[in-house]
């Protein structure tokens, strides 16, 4: 039978890339767990298999490379001593040049770079060095009373997976939606006919409805995938971004389990670098700070991710020197932001580091003094239909939390209607529904609704969007949250719960203040659906903006 090489090739290629995420990993955790054997095992064995499968397809370079590192860790193994902290090193660069050579193998391109023969040639030497002076590594024996092991799955144990093109799951996901769209029309159809067939045809249609929403259902749990893997590989930026700047710091991950969909979480994966970036330049302290002040030399990230009526929430803390209030205030007062006279809570401070080109940083780096990281992580969680939630205690630390949709495919709304027009509200954001009393009505585009004794502001969707037509009599008001944050929406009429398929806008309307996407109702039309922290920015008082948390605050605003 004919060797089919390029199918080799691509197999190679998924099972390297899984094998060296496997390897950082270990390598990481290795780090501060020395004495686990166990670990170097795995290790060895990534690199005792990527030589193997190398050699078989003739990628010399590959090959010479993964021997070199195989070297190293067989001398650990053998003499059970500690693998070294420059040791680790050598190997996570080794790992780095072994997915710099991955591309190589598909174009024939298999020999070492120079950069590449010199890290082979400095595994070498450090194999050679712990070799001969086994003397001057501590014993993993002497290290603790007994090893720490791991239990390993039995190979083939668990559910059989396959591997899926995400643009294909894409395409199927919105064909299901198409589908899900003309059947409501169907039935919208069947529902006028007066005729007895008809009310046949139109249970057995919504027994096809059903089917239809439960294969939507699982196509949603087929793109979810967890969190943790992402989560892990931030372990290795923690450790090289705190090492380039003096600092010790390392990321403990929670929740990993935690699934999401896979367009969401390619979405996370920058604005948590700037989050992290942000956390070990303003955040962890100089590991002499951190000991004079009685704290572990070694700064503590964590992450972690749950899931909460709907949303996955992620939240990064850290055990740093905080935020100094004053330093703010000095900086706004510098850029203009504040009178001499304001007061302002901490929430409202801590609001202004949101602001593109503010930064408390007195140098620029490599990693922060742009202005530019919370700037963004807040424009893409927006982008997102999320938002972002930043506190901290000074001398104690930083906490940012993340709220997302678990998918950007499909959400669940509440459907109303101004005249003729049909909007849909998140219900992530919906918390009951009111009606305006007769004596409370104004013709203005905003007002002050009465809502068991409190004060609720509300915005009229009408004037907010330009809607031809009178308001009715009975004006109805979806009361909704942002944040902390209680406001009210007038409408006309009130529809009822509904679950959306989301459309993108055209260029010409993404700029369109208050809308996040679109849909396609039961009868054909387009719906738009609301976006609810836009909508209450663009159209409240500037006193209300600032606690809604949204707006840019400039100076005489606050």
């Amino acid at each position: 039978m004919d060797f089919d090489r390029q199918a080799a090739l691509e197999s190679f290629l998924v099972e390297t890339e899984e094998g060296l995420d496997q390897m950082e990993q270990s390598l990481l955790e290795l780090e501060s767990d020395s004495s686990n054997i166990e670990l170097v095992n795995d290790i060895f064995r990534v690199a005792h298999t990527l030589k193997g499968n190398a050699v078989a397809l003739s990628l010399d370079g590959l090959a010479e490379l993964a021997h070199a590192a195989e070297d190293l860790l067989d001398v650990f193994r053998e003499q059970r001593t500690l693998l070294t902290r420059q040791g680790i090193s050598l190997l996570l660069a080794a790992v780095d040049e072994f997915r710099a050579l991955l591309p190589g193998a598909v174009s024939g391109k298999t020999k070492l770079t120079k950069a590449q023969l010199t890290l082979k040639a400095q595994i070498a030497q450090h194999t050679r060095q712990a070799a001969s002076a086994p003397e001057k590594h501590q014993s993993i024996e002497s290290a603790v009373p007994a090893p720490l092991t791991r239990s390993v799955a039995p190979a083939g144990a668990g559910t059989h997976t396959v591997r899926a093109d995400v643009d294909r799951l894409d395409h199927m996901l919105n064909l299901i939606g198409e589908i899900v769209i003309a059947q409501g029309r169907v039935r919208n159809t069947l529902e006028k006919i007066q005729h007895p067939q008809a009310a046949m045809a139109l249970d057995l249609h919504r027994d096809a409805e059903r089917l239809y929403k439960e294969l939507q259902r699982e196509m949603m749990r087929i793109r979810m995938v967890p969190i943790g893997p992402s989560f892990r590989q931030l372990k290795r930026s923690v450790r090289d971004l705190s090492a380039s700047h003096g600092k010790i710091a390392r990321l403990e991950v929670g929740g990993g389990d935690v699934e999401v969909d896979t367009t969401v979480l390619e979405h996370l994966k920058d604005p948590l670098l700037h989050m992290i970036r942000n956390a070990i330049d303003h955040g962890i302290e100089p590991p002499e700070v951190r000991e004079r002040l009685g704290k572990d030399r070694c700064g503590v990230l964590k992450l972690s991710a749950v899931h909460a009526n709907g949303n996955i929430v992620v939240k990064l803390e850290d055990d740093g020197a905080g935020i100094n209030r004053q330093k703010i205030i000095d900086k706004a007062s510098q850029m203009g932001l504040l009178f001499r006279n304001d007061q302002l809570s901490d929430e409202e401070l801590l609001r202004l580091l949101f602001l593109a080109g503010f930064s408390t940083a007195k140098t620029v780096s490599d990693l922060s003094g742009r202005g530019v990281g919370l700037d963004v992580v807040k424009r893409n969680i927006e982008s997102l239909r999320g938002s972002v939630e930043l506190f901290s205690e000074e001398g104690k630390g930083t906490s940012l939390t993340i709220r997302l949709p678990l998918t950007l495919a499909i959400i669940d709304g509440f459907s109303v209607a101004v005249g003729a027009e049909h909007f849909i509200i998140p219900s992530d954001y919906v918390t009951e529904c009111a009606e305006i009393a007769p004596e409370a009505r104004n013709s203005e585009g905003s007002g002050i609704l009465n809502l068991r004794g409190h004060a609720v502001p509300y915005v009229r969707l009408r004037e907010s969007f330009h809607v031809a037509g009178q308001a009715p009599d009975r004006e109805n008001v979806v009361i909704v949250k942002v944040g902390n944050f209680d406001a009210g929406i007038a409408v006309d009429r009130l529809i009822g719960g509904m679950q959306a398929v989301i459309k993108p806008l055209g260029k010409a309307f993404r700029a369109v203040p208050g809308i996040a996407g679109s849909t396609i109702l039961d009868d054909g039309r387009v719906g738009l659906i609301v976006d609810v922290p836009r909508l209450l920015q663009e159209v409240t008082p500037a006193a209300l903006r600032s606690n809604l948390g949204k707006q840019p605050i400039t100076k005489g605003e606050i």
